[in-house]
């Protein structure tokens, strides 16, 4: 009965392939265990890090203490010796004998290694990682597909960023582009935790590869919606303030108040936007630190040296951000993106650090080391999940992802106070210092003449059609005034002048190119509310290299 505990008694744990399983108490044979504490026979405990490969909880080689083996293991090993004696006697088809004692002594004539053992431990340990990783892999999609479903809700569109897109579908100049209305609050915890203080709108030319970045000052002063006047950073909580007042769905008045940004920001701009994406200040902070920082480069004109309050410590901050190279963590990433108060032009110059700052942290974000690191994925999914809001589906941010690419850095900055030509000024409304137009109170015609000059649609550049625009009326300088009008757009416009009669009731457009312009044609009927015809109504009419002839004719006298 003895011999027969003995026999069944509990064997010692080995080391396989690297993976160390624990012994449920030491061996008391053969070389110590690894990592034993020096005090005796407990053993380190310290958690499992992921990606640390090399501390003693991870995957490494260990040499298994060797036991003297026991009845029932020397039986096993009588009977592999037995068929190792076999294996010496099997020939192979030239004559060469294959075996164990062989193969060792062709190694220690040759030098050479034993491949095919090395290769078979090789297959075991690449199961074994590959099992580690769809672990991780399974556990990511898991995680993203929730999170990336709760954030990715849907509801916007833009037709341009499909491939192909039927010029039918695009409703005017400038949704050739794809515009995202980006809006930055407090969040909760922070004193006015609704107030949008940074709007920006990004908006994309997928056609061309191209982007530009629009940022509007927090104290614009604008027309909201429902009727009243203020500051355009409070548009977003009034509306979201009144949805609550009438239903208590915290959801719908989120929506709500989005919809007020978008409509303000679009009859102060002249541009549609597709898409808007709101984050919070603990999202834009924890992104910044997930990447490990940013780094660009800062000029004299968005170095900032300011004394601000941390909400979060309740303490000052002592922000000094000097000119040249500069790391940003999160923290100092917020206040930087925040601070106006010591600039010289204030809210101006926090709009062009903004704009500087996103697109350097756009960069960090999109790129190969952030994207192929599982655990900085996992972080950034963690960081936007529960702070971010969009109405973007999963395949357009993976569509836009795409053409993030091809676009890089290079994004083109849209400043509505420039020294040289300033469109916005700062002035006192009810006590109160804001922002308003140079041209006037509510009058962004300026401002929008320069949005369309900087954000062309995509197809009017790429067709580049040539257009000559005659004026049919009696009214000296329409067709100057049109061709003004249009070049705005990016139309590409050669003659302007008289046409050989003034007796035109309605505008006619003439295509000279057999519908090779399709997106133009598609713009200038939506525009002038007329069907294109492909010949000229009058043979005197000479049109040269004109893809288009544009005869101006009465009506356009009455839509002036």
């Amino acid at each position: 009965m003895n011999e027969f505990r003995r026999n069944h008694s509990r064997k010692p744990r080995q080391a396989m392939d690297g993976i160390l399983n624990a012994p449920s108490r030491p061996q008391l044979t053969g070389r110590p265990f690894a990592r034993r504490s020096l005090g005796g026979d407990s053993f380190n405990t310290t958690p499992r890090t992921i990606g640390d490969f090399k501390r003693p909880q991870g995957y490494h080689a260990v040499n298994s203490p060797m036991t003297a083996p026991r009845r029932g293991q020397a039986m096993q090993k009588k009977e592999i010796e037995a068929e190792d004696v076999a294996s010496l006697h099997m020939t192979l088809p030239g004559g060469k004998k294959h075996g164990r004692r062989h193969r060792k002594d062709e190694k220690a004539k040759t030098g050479k290694r034993d491949w095919r053992k090395i290769r078979k431990r090789a297959l075991k340990g690449g199961a074994i990682f590959m099992a580690f990783l769809l672990i991780v892999g399974g556990f990511l999609f898991a995680k993203g597909y929730i999170k990336l479903h709760k954030v990715f809700k849907g509801g916007g569109s833009a037709a341009a960023l499909k491939s192909n897109v039927n010029p039918s579908l695009l409703k005017g100049e400038g949704d050739g582009r794809v515009n995202i209305l980006l809006l930055g609050r407090g969040g909760e915890g922070h004193d006015g935790a609704d107030l949008t203080d940074t709007i920006l709108l990004a908006s994309i030319d997928p056609v061309n590869n191209k982007a530009a970045l629009v940022s509007l000052p927090r104290d614009l002063w604008v027309k909201t919606p429902a009727g009243n006047s203020s500051k355009i950073n409070a548009v977003f909580a009034e509306a979201k303030s009144r949805a609550l007042y009438k239903d208590k769905d915290k959801k719908k008045a989120e929506e709500a108040g989005v919809k007020a940004v978008q409509q303000t920001v679009g009859g102060v701009l002249g541009v549609p936007t597709h898409y808007y994406s709101m984050v919070d200040f603990q999202a834009f902070k924890q992104a910044v630190d997930t990447v490990g920082g940013v780094d660009f480069q800062v000029t004299e004109q968005t170095s900032v040296k300011e004394r601000l309050w941390d909400p979060a410590t309740r303490k000052p901050y002592y922000l000094d951000v000097p000119p040249g190279m500069q790391h940003f963590d999160g923290q100092r990433a917020l206040f930087y993106s925040r601070s106006r108060h010591t600039s010289t032009r204030g809210d101006f110059d926090r709009a062009e650090r903004q704009r500087v700052f996103i697109q350097a942290l756009a960069q960090k974000i999109t790129s190969a080391k952030t994207y192929a690191n599982p655990v900085k994925v996992s972080q950034l999914m963690d960081a936007f999940g529960d702070h971010i809001s969009t109405d973007m589906s999963l395949n357009d941010a993976m569509r836009l992802m795409t053409i993030g690419k091809a676009i890089g850095n290079s994004f083109e900055s849209v400043d509505f106070a420039d020294p040289a030509k300033p469109l916005m000024k700062t002035g006192m409304i009810s006590g109160q210092s804001v922002v308003l137009p140079v041209a006037g109170l509510s009058d962004y015609s300026q401002i929008q003449a320069l949005v369309r000059s900087k954000l062309k649609d995509g197809y009017i550049l790429k067709e580049n059609a040539n257009i000559t625009i005659l004026n049919g009326t009696a009214v000296p300088g329409l067709a100057g005034q049109k061709a003004e009008e249009l070049k705005t757009y990016g139309y590409n416009v050669g003659t302007v002048a008289d046409a050989p009669s003034q007796a035109y009731e309605k505008t006619v457009i003439v295509d000279l190119t057999k519908n090779s312009k399709p997106y133009t044609k598609n713009y200038l009927e939506k525009r002038f509310g007329v069907k294109v015809t492909s010949t000229l109504p009058d043979s005197k009419i000479q049109p040269g290299t004109a893809s288009f002839v544009i005869i101006l004719g009465n009506n356009e006298t009455t839509n002036r």
